[in-house]
């Protein structure tokens, strides 16, 4: 089941709900600290985690294949790892637009058949938290919009983990628009001294192929709505309507009967990211207009330097 992020978890100060739920939170976060048992690290294979605190929506996916990119540069074999969901199908399908992706239940399992093909790097969307995998190099990643929401940990907020956690991976992405980050950043800063911050930002790929004179209904069932509406308002979209759904939504007959319907009556094109239209079943893909989306890393050449260091 899919279910929306609560709107109290992005709130600047937990409010009544997350007070209520606070207790569970501590109850997961000592569960998190318990005596780990020893992260396993293959010899042969590099390994590369691009992950989160704050759940969902940070650009993760993006951000692997911007490092994938940078691996191909450098004739690196590289691969994708995933753990293995029935319903992050679309991830696994735009990933392998740019690579050789590997997915098991296990990310261990997955890590020791790329290991057996060879490969020299593998990076992993998502799996920041898993107790199995020694990584090599980790990014965390935020999204500019909401930070880290309300501080809390789930239940009662956003947070896989403790903030207090981000000094043991070092490296930290800020993805977004043109959200203004300094003053989280500078705070980050005071209290972690040894981070390393990169900076990108959502570009879209395939403006030339929408017609601005047109009026606009958006879909999404993506980690944050807010975002991808933003970028489409400021490369000048009219959209007169959006509906958002839960991240990894499986979109029904009834949900797009109802999207075409409020779009004919309205004379608009309809539009959802490439995530949400490789969800789709074909037959309900007749219509449906999708955006390209590419996350520009302002310190590439910070970051190029540090992963070609590393390997």
């Amino acid at each position: 089941m899919n279910l929306k992020k609560p709107k109290f978890w992005d709130y600047k100060k937990p409010n009544i709900l997350s007070n209520l739920l606070f207790p569970i939170s501590k109850l997961v976060e000592i569960r998190s600290n318990w005596k780990k048992p020893k992260k396993i690290k293959l010899n042969n294979i590099k390994t590369i985690c691009i992950g989160n605190i704050y759940l969902g929506g940070t650009g993760k996916t993006s951000i692997a294949i911007e490092i994938k990119k940078i691996l191909d540069e450098q004739k690196i074999k590289s691969c994708f790892i995933k753990k293995e969901y029935s319903n992050q199908k679309d991830e696994q399908r735009l990933l392998e637009k740019f690579g050789k992706i590997f997915v098991n239940k296990s990310r261990l399992e997955a890590l020791k058949n790329a290991n057996s093909e060879n490969y020299q790097v593998a990076i992993f969307d998502d799996g920041l938290q898993d107790k199995d995998v020694f990584y090599d190099l980790s990014f965390i990643c935020f999204n500019k919009k909401n930070f880290i929401g309300n501080g809390r940990i789930i239940p009662a907020g956003p947070l896989r983990e403790s903030l207090n956690n981000l000094e043991k991976y070092e490296n930290v992405f800020f993805n977004g628009n043109d959200e203004d980050n300094e003053n989280f950043k500078n705070s980050l800063k005071q209290k972690y001294s040894n981070l390393i911050f990169f900076e990108a930002k959502y570009e879209l790929l395939n403006l030339n192929q929408l017609d601005l004179n047109k009026k606009y209904v958006i879909f999404s069932g993506i980690g944050n709505h807010q975002t991808f509406i933003d970028m489409l308002k400021k490369n000048n979209l009219v959209i007169i309507k959006d509906f958002e759904f839960a991240d990894h939504y499986n979109y029904l007959k009834n949900d797009l009967e109802k999207i075409t319907k409020f779009a004919s009556k309205n004379e608009a094109k309809i539009l959802t990211t490439e995530k949400d239209y490789l969800r789709l079943d074909k037959n309900l893909k007749l219509g449906i207009n999708y955006t390209k989306i590419n996350l520009k890393i302002s310190q590439e050449d910070e970051l190029k330097k540090k992963i070609i260091k590393f390997i």
